[in-house]
């Protein structure tokens, strides 16, 4: 029985044509009745993060990449290279389309806004997928992405979460869960990025260009995005600052920063509200930077000390006072995540630098009493493949955390686009109740035709 789903037929049961994939039911062979190896498809291939991905999961011995997929045809040549036997093509829908039958697992580390429509594919379709950060780019493709987990609670998941894998990050988790510095009264956070300077993949620059580089094919680089001009300094890298395509540097660190946020605490379920204070971007185009963002919680539990629980979230290295966050000096740098509770205060940098301040003095956190004196090493893709494969693995960020932790993200970027009003934010309305422009102008997208993700669950 041939089971490959043709092209004219995966675009007429597209979201777009209103018919779910996920109720066409394609079977395919699983690894363990194969070749005893997980199958992988790798969509974008190098980029940003995408050849770090590929290389560890090839590098699980029971794993193998078995297809290659990007837009740029430099570096799908480039990835060719490592993977001499693996099918290549540079339309995800044709992977899909042409070679379902082949693969049981996708990496998917192209640019945010194509996230929703190609993991939503891959659910459809029975898919393992392995999906960069923040999870998907509209706050919309949130609700989808979980009426997708509950709808295949075979398939594993993560996030490109790695950092996780860090022990100061385990502890500061196990400090906060087991109240060992009391109830918890606020959270900050803050991110370094994004700058002007066009250093990686940051970049205001709205220079227009005729000419698109050869290797890449623009099109569907664009994907689900409304059909524009190519610019300069836009496509394949430097994209996260573009309102459109990515979501600055809140959105592009969300994940390493207010993970710890919601693993530590069951009861950060969805924010009810959110406000961004910033300079709006005059362009309509970009992001704007710098903001100071707060998204707050109803809480109830034991574990706060009030019936709310604020987290502060600022990108261009926007920190906290050391009032702010009662201690007797601030922190320095970037890239920390701070909780501030009753018995003291959790500093948390994103590599894994712990420390605990309690009456004006700081402890390594690592050496809290109770804590383990070692922890077990963890290989954060290779804990991805050994679940796909049936294997008891610590796997930190399934999509079920993911959409947790990008809620808050994607909320303080979207209010960005109202600088300085609350929106008071209902997830299972999808609506801000007390702004209707919100609601209709940055809730969900418009999916160029062809590109709209399937119906799952």
């Amino acid at each position: 029985m041939n089971h490959r789903l043709s092209r004219r037929r995966f675009l007429a049961n597209s979201a777009a044509a209103g018919l779910g994939l996920g109720t066409l039911g394609f079977p395919h062979v699983r690894a363990a009745e194969a070749t005893g190896k997980l199958r992988v498809l790798s969509i974008g291939v190098v980029g940003t993060v995408g050849g770090l991905d590929r290389q560890q999961i090839a590098n699980h011995p029971d794993a193998e990449i078995v297809g290659l997929c990007d837009v740029d045809s430099n570096t799908l040549a480039q990835a060719a290279n490592d993977h001499p036997k693996a099918f290549t093509c540079r339309d995800y829908r044709e992977a899909f389309d042409k070679h379902v039958d082949k693969f049981d697992a996708v990496i998917v580390a192209t640019p945010d806004h194509t996230h929703g429509p190609i993991m939503l594919t891959a659910f459809a379709l029975d898919k393992h997928v392995y999906g960069q950060k923040p999870l998907v780019h509209q706050l919309e493709e949130l609700s989808m992405m979980e009426k997708a987990i509950a709808a295949k609670p075979q398939l594993v998941t993560q996030l490109g979460n790695q950092r996780m894998a860090h022990p100061g990050r385990r502890a500061a988790v196990e400090i906060l869960r087991r109240e060992m510095l009391g109830k918890a009264i606020k959270a900050y956070a803050w991110v370094g990025s994004p700058n002007d300077t066009g250093f990686f993949n940051f970049n205001r620059v709205h220079r227009k260009n005729s000419e698109i580089p050869k290797s890449l094919d623009y099109k569907l680089w664009l994907g689900p995005a409304a059909e524009m001009d190519y610019y300069d300094d836009l496509a394949p890298i430097k994209w996260r600052s573009w309102w459109d395509f990515g979501t600055n540097g809140l959105g592009d660190w969300g994940c390493h920063l207010l993970d710890v946020f919601m693993f530590a605490y069951d009861e950060l379920q969805s924010p009810f509200s959110v406000k961004t204070d910033c300079e709006p971007d005059k362009t309509g185009v970009f992001h704007p930077h710098p903001c100071k963002s707060v998204t707050k919680y109803k809480v109830s539990g034991k574990m706060f000390a009030n019936e709310e629980f604020p987290i502060y979230y600022n990108d261009s290295g926007i920190a906290p006072t050391a009032e702010e966050l009662g201690i007797p000096e601030p922190v320095k740098g970037a890239e920390k995540s701070v909780v501030v509770c009753e018995g003291g205060t959790l500093v948390l940098s994103a590599d894994g630098g712990l420390s605990i301040w309690r009456d004006g003095k700081s402890t390594p956190g690592l050496r809290m009493p109770g804590l383990p004196r070692k922890w077990p090493s963890l290989n954060h893709w290779h804990a991805w493949v050994d679940n796909c494969l049936g294997r008891d693995a610590e796997l930190r960020t399934p999509f079920k955390d993911a959409v947790r932790i990008t809620e808050p993200c994607l909320l303080a970027v979207k209010a960005g686009r109202f600088p300085g009003k609350e929106l008071l934010w209902d997830k299972s309305k999808l609506a801000f109740t007390n702004d209707e422009e919100a609601t209709r102008t940055v809730v969900r997208r418009q999916y160029r035709e062809g590109f709209a993700p399937p119906k799952v669950g």
